[in-house]
Formats: C-alpha cells, sequence, structure tokens
C-alpha cells in the first residue's frame, strides 16, 4: 500500500551471522560492552541494609536481563553470584509545586546481585 505516495520495500534481507562466544576476554559478553550493562551501584538506605546479607543491588541497562548481569558482575568483580532478581522501576508523574508543570521520573532497571556467604564486594 503506497501511504503518500511512497512505497514500502516489502524484501526481508538476509544476513549471516557468525556464531561468537558467549563471553571474551575482552570483557563483552553476547556483543555487548559490560559497562553499559551494570550502570552503577544503587546507594541507599535499603541497599546498604541488604549488603550486611550479602545482597548487593545495581542500576542497570533497560535491555540488560539476568543472564547478562551475571556475566558483567563474574567479569568485574570476580565473585559468582548465587542468585539475581531484576526489577523494573517505574516512571512516575510528579508536579512542581511552584508552577504546577508535570514532570517525570527517570524509571529504568535495577538489578539484587546475591552472593555466597563469605563474599563481598567493594565499591
Amino acid at each position: 500500500m503506497a501511504l503518500f505516495g511512497k512505497k514500502k520495500n516489502t524484501e526481508k534481507k538476509v544476513t549471516a551471522v557468525a556464531a561468537a562466544p558467549a563471553e571474551d576476554v575482552s570483557g563483552v559478553t553476547m556483543g555487548r560492552d559490560i559497562s553499559t550493562i551494570l550502570k552503577h551501584a544503587r546507594i541507599t538506605e535499603k541497599a546498604s541494609m541488604h549488603q550486611e546479607q550479602g545482597v548487593y543491588t545495581f542500576d542497570i541497562a533497560r535491555s540488560a536481563s539476568k543472564r547478562d548481569v551475571i556475566q558483567a558482575v563474574r567479569a568485574l568483580y570476580k565473585v559468582t553470584p548465587r542468585m539475581v532478581r531484576v526489577v523494573t522501576v517505574p516512571v512516575k508523574s510528579r508536579r512542581n509545586a511552584r508552577s504546577g508543570k508535570l514532570g517525570y521520573t527517570g524509571g529504568g532497571k535495577k538489578a539484587y546481585v546475591y552472593l555466597k556467604k563469605g563474599e563481598t564486594i567493594t565499591f
């Protein structure tokens, strides 16, 4: 169907994808850089209470999965996580008290990384 006189290209391009190893020595996991998966440690009162029990909290990329987080923690901190839980932080609307305009908080994703007893991560 033509929309405003332009035709859509319906041909599909086929590309060959070479099989890459799951974890490369240079710090790249599945074609992604580790530094883009873990943004930074989430330092809050709740997160610091969890650290006493061996649970560390990180802000992660929106497209990151549990496997990406596990590989990034292994490569950066040299510890193996026992379990990882990923939580989506919702975008919330906030009203400015002075001007009355509506704004939005960032939202994103965070990961809880559970370690074995005795293992720690230093920031």
